[in-house]
């Protein structure tokens, strides 16, 4: 279990990152110009910009403190406050009408559900 924990915070670590890392430097025009972007036409720059660095911040919650021995507990509520943003995530493309989105949004939920489960309950960081 431990293995498919590690395994599922990695992947989710890396979807945060890269999505993190596009929001925050990316300029918001040429994000809106995508499908999946459609959302940042009606956001402020720094919305979007500062929705990037929790993103950046979350995939560093997710690994850094399981990997360093300080504070383990930050993963699970990490991946907590990654399930609130899912949820926002899942409403505001649902407006759009972009359902393929709200689905994947649904996928990362649910790994940071597992993720959360996992490490509150079934296998817990012990010092």
């Amino acid at each position: 279990m431990n293995l498919a924990l590690w395994i599922a915070t990695g992947l989710l670590a890396a979807v945060a990152l890269v999505g993190g890392i596009t929001k925050a430097f990316v300029p918001k025009e040429k994000l809106a110009a995508h499908e999946g972007g459609r959302w940042t036409r009606d956001a402020g720059a720094g919305f979007v910009k500062t929705l990037g660095f929790l993103e950046i911040l979350a995939a560093a919650g997710l690994i850094l403190p399981a990997v360093l021995d300080i504070a383990p507990v930050i993963v699970p509520v990490t991946a907590v406050c990654w399930i609130l943003l899912m949820i926002g995530a899942m409403i505001t493309h649902g407006r759009f009408g972009q359902y393929n989105l709200v689905v994947l949004n649904a996928v990362y939920l649910a790994l940071a559900a597992f993720i959360a489960w996992g490490r509150f309950a079934l296998e817990p960081f012990t010092s």
